[in-house]
C-alpha cells in the first residue's frame, strides 16, 4: 500500500502575546491508499491544525509533509492552488452549502472550477451524490437539505473531484448518532475505493470504521492503547 501521506516532524507554533503556543509538535505521520485514519483529541488538542498542514492550507514552522508526491509545505502560488483544488477533498463541521443551489449544482461547481464542462460537471456531480445515497435529492436546493443531507453533499462534492486524499475535520459533529454512522460509512466506502482519509473527529464511532486510531494531546500525536 502506497503512502499517499507522508509528515516528518511538522510543529506549527503561534503567538499568543509574549508567549509562543506549539499547536502541533513535531508530529510524523503516514497514510497510505485505501487506509482511514482517525485523529481523536478534545477541542483546542491540535487536530485541525494538523490537517491544514498535511492539506496545505498552512504551512509547518518545522518539518515536511508530502502529498501525493508533491512537497505540500514548499509550494507557492498556482502550484499550492492547482494542488489544493485537484489533490484534496476537503469536508468541514459545517457544509457550507450555497443555499440557493441545488445539491447537483452545488457539487458541479466545484468540478466546473475545474475546467470541466457544463455537461461533464453535472454528470460527476450525479454520479458523486448517488455514491452518498442523494441521488434522488440531487434537485432539492442546499436550504431544503436536512442536516445530515446537506454534509453528505458536501462530501460529494469533495468526492467528485477524485482526490488522491480527503481530509475531514470533524464532519459527524452537529449531527445525530444514526446520521453520523451514516457519514462514517460513506467515509469508509471512500477510503475501499482508494482515496486515503484522514479524519479529525471527537466521535468515538470513528474507531469502528478507522483502520487506524491515533489520539492527539497538546500538539502531540500518539497511538491509542
Amino acid at each position: 500500500m502506497a503512502d499517499v501521506v507522508v509528515a516528518d516532524g511538522l510543529s506549527r507554533w503561534f503567538s499568543a502575546g509574549d508567549e509562543r503556543v506549539t499547536a502541533v509538535r513535531d508530529v510524523s505521520l503516514r497514510v497510505g491508499e485505501r487506509e482511514l485514519v482517525a485523529i481523536l483529541g478534545r477541542s483546542g488538542a491540535g487536530k485541525s491544525s494538523l490537517l491544514f498542514l498535511c492539506g496545505g492550507l498552512d504551512r509547518p514552522d518545522a518539518g515536511r509533509v508530502v502529498v501525493a508526491g508533491e512537497e505540500v509545505s514548499a509550494l507557492r502560488g498556482a502550484a499550492l492552488e492547482r494542488f489544493l483544488q485537484r489533490t484534496v477533498g476537503w469536508v468541514f463541521q459545517s457544509a457550507g452549502l450555497l443555499p440557493l443551489l441545488t445539491a447537483e449544482e452545488n457539487v458541479a461547481l466545484a468540478l466546473r472550477l475545474l475546467d470541466r464542462s457544463e455537461a461533464d460537471a453535472a454528470a460527476g456531480a450525479r454520479a458523486a451524490l448517488d455514491a452518498v445515497g442523494l441521488g434522488d435529492r440531487a434537485g432539492h436546493r442546499g436550504a431544503e437539505l436536512s442536516g445530515g443531507e446537506q454534509q453528505r453533499v458536501a462530501l460529494a462534492r469533495a468526492l467528485a473531484k477524485r482526490p488522491a486524499l480527503l481530509i475531514a475535520d470533524e464532519p459527524t459533529g452537529q449531527l445525530d448518532t444514526e446520521t453520523a454512522r451514516a457519514v462514517l460509512a460513506v467515509l469508509r466506502r471512500t477510503a475501499d475505493a482508494g482515496t486515503a482519509v484522514l479524519l479529525a473527529t471527537h466521535d468515538p464511532g470513528a474507531a469502528e470504521v478507522a483502520d487506524r486510531v491515533l489520539r492527539m494531546e497538546d500538539g502531540v500525536l500518539s497511538a491509542t492503547t
